[in-house]
């Protein structure tokens, strides 16, 4: 795992080493660079060793013909198997690397050959010295991020915005639709970056630069995958399909294994860490290292759970029990973590617990995507109701009824209603905001019943006073045809997933040099995971998702066990910046720092910050603003 950078056009030396060495964190065991003086290209990196951590490992590197020059930040995960096919084809390796195997294979296979070969997760580099032109690549799900900036005659890229700060001549600007659809999704959405002169590229893109033009495209999509699973669907028992999903998943979680460091994994007490940790436990003959942090707040803390799994699957766990005091730290200065906005507060854990596991291990497995594959969020259970209600009462009727519960006063609902109910409603909306959301989805179209269920500022153009659109993020009409909760799953993975999970956790990981594998998101499984109908992911009634998952993990615990309702990895924001994050909160907030800032409406950002102090729940929204204000002081752009 690596950071890596480039400079193609008039590259400045000193600022490129500077790019290069402000990733150290991403690889402190390693820095190399390539450099073409005739043709002004700069290729660097940073390495944290993986595989092969001999000299033989090192980059950028040199195909076998010496065409091709690459820097490579990831992991190749069927890399033995094309190293064996190309031994056989002639190529001479010199040693044991993965990112050997793809410069190789480039130079045999060419391009697009290639990368549609491997698996992995990955963002690189190449050079083509015959053809003087730049290729970059991120994997398909978009696990390992990858940015750039060009103008006529210079292009540079970088695992991460920061590097990108010496370069002069990038439009600094900031992107007023990208902050709006952070705002919205509380991350910035792919293709855009919070800068106007910066892109990243998204999931399964690739793109190629030359001296007179720079093309793009999608070398894979989660459309695609859809598609082609949904035309040869599973048909079987549950029990059959699990044993086909046990089989698939240990398969690719072996694979994930491979490391010459050590390594662990991620364990929550969740469905989905404890099965990629239970098939670990299978694959291995010793214990495996597994992580978990608890948290002094009962409300928050599932390392019990975590304990329980870990003693029953016999792994040498590790835990940790942190305080209000050890997360609080932190809050103030998690900007200088993520390099764009980022309001996804479980990012506070994710670091803390990447912290914790990097004192003995270099590489932990984590269990990120089950939910968006196997239907584990809310959001999709009641997609598929709403869709029900909506065909049974025809468009016209469910309008008429959505109007009707919209009308239904506050003062009943949360007053005579809410009491006859008892504590069933007594939670931190009440029922009135409950039945008003879905007297409006009964309303709505799927797209905007999704924006509804995410976005935590539904009209961020009023926060920031005009002059903006939200048009980058999910489009739930993408997926036309299939079942709502369906439409909604392909949307998270295209969107959600990449943009705000698997950045949380590229960020917080590599942040103190740790490697997060995700057997889950090996696209061969995400594509085999297509194929398992809607039936066995999501119960027809009552709020229970990732069935097969269930079933397959009951072969290795108690299934009492994983029957428990499903919580966030999250920290008490509600009440944090109401006490303990109150002050700081507040002077963040002022009338004069909001100037200072210049982008938001300061009478709308007040009001909603009295209304939350009085006892409504704004916390994510103010977190929002407060986390874009951290950002925008770390950084200074």
């Amino acid at each position: 795992m690596c950071g890596i950078v480039g400079w193609v056009g008039e590259p400045d030396m000193d600022l490129a080493l500077q790019m290069r060495d402000c990733l150290i964190h991403r690889g402190p065991d390693d820095a190399g660079m390539w450099y073409d003086p005739e043709k002004g290209v700069w290729l660097g990196q940073r390495r944290l060793s993986i595989l092969d951590l001999s000299p033989a490992g090192h980059q950028p590197m040199v195909s076998p013909g010496g065409r091709y020059v690459i820097t490579y930040n990831g992991e190749i995960y069927n890399y033995p198997e094309l190293r064996e096919e190309l031994v056989t084809q002639g190529v001479v390796f010199r040693g044991n690397s993965d990112t050997e195997v793809l410069v190789a294979a480039i130079e045999l296979w060419g391009m697009e050959a290639t990368v549609e070969r491997i698996a992995g997760m990955f963002a690189f580099a190449v050079y083509d010295r015959h053809e003087d032109a730049l290729w970059l690549v991120r994997d398909r799900i978009g696990i390992k991020p990858l940015y750039y900036a060009h103008r006529p005659g210079q292009i540079v890229f970088a695992s991460e915005l920061q590097a990108l700060r010496p370069v002069p001549w990038i439009d600094r600007e900031i992107d007023r639709d990208a902050l709006a659809s952070y705002l919205q999704y509380m991350c910035v959405p792919a293709p855009a970056s919070i800068l106007r002169g910066v892109r990243k590229l998204r999931g399964g893109e690739w793109l190629r630069w030359d001296r007179r033009s720079l093309q793009s495209g999608r070398y894979w999509t989660v459309e695609q995958a859809m598609r082609r699973g949904k035309q040869h669907p599973l048909v079987c028992s549950l029990r059959d399909a699990g044993e086909a999903l046990e089989e698939q998943l240990l398969a690719h979680v072996k694979a994930h294994m491979v490391s010459d460091v050590p390594l662990g994994a991620f364990l929550s007490g969740g469905i989905d860490s404890s099965l990629i940790v239970a098939l670990m436990q299978k694959a291995s003959n010793r214990p495996v290292k597994t992580y978990t942090i608890g948290f002094s707040e009962k409300s928050h803390d599932e390392s019990g759970y975590a304990r329980q799994i870990a003693t029953h699957l016999s792994t040498e766990h590790h835990e940790e029990i942190l305080s209000a005091s050890n997360l609080l730290a932190l809050v103030p200065r998690i900007a200088a973590t993520y390099d764009e906005p980022f309001a996804d507060n479980s990012c506070i854990p994710t670091y803390l617990l990447s912290q914790f596991a990097r004192r003995d291990v270099t590489v932990v497995l984590a269990g990120d995507g089950g939910d968006e594959l196997f239907g584990g969020y809310p959001r999709y259970f009641w997609a598929g109701r709403i869709q029900t209600w909506q065909q049974r009462l025809t468009r016209p009727g469910a309008r008429l009824i959505g109007h009707l519960l919209r009308g239904l006063p506050v003062s009943l609902l949360d007053g005579p209603v809410t009491h006859v109910a008892g504590e069933r409603f007594s939670g931190s909306e009440g029922l009135s905001q409950r039945i008003h959301r879905f007297g409006g989805y009964l309303c709505s179209t799927p797209a905007d019943v999704y924006t509804e269920m995410i976005a935590v500022w539904s009209c961020p153009e009023i926060l920031l006073g005009g002059g903006c659109e939200t048009r980058l993020g999910p489009d739930p009409s993408r997926f036309p045809g299939v079942n709502w909760a369906e439409q909604m799953m392909a949307v998270d993975m295209e969107n959600f997933l990449p943009d705000d999970v698997l950045t949380k956790v590229d960020r917080a990981s590599m942040a103190v040099s740790l490697e997060v594998r995700v057997p889950y998101l090996d696209h061969r499984f995400v594509e085999w995971a297509w194929r398992v109908p809607l039936a066995m992911k999501v119960a027809s009634s009552g709020d229970r998702g990732k069935l097969i998952l269930r079933e397959v993990l009951s072969r290795y615990v108690p299934a009492s066990w994983i029957e428990r309702p499903k919580r966030g990895f999250g920290v008490p924001m509600h009440r944090w910046l109401r006490e303990e994050l109150r002050l700081w909160a507040e002077d963040m907030l002022s009338e004069t720092n909001l100037k200072r800032c210049g982008l938001f409406d300061v009478a709308t950002v007040r009001r909603v910050w009295q209304e939350h102090l009085k006892g409504r729940n704004h916390g994510i929204r103010i977190w929002t603003i407060l986390a874009f204000l951290q950002w925008q002081e770390a950084w200074c752009w």
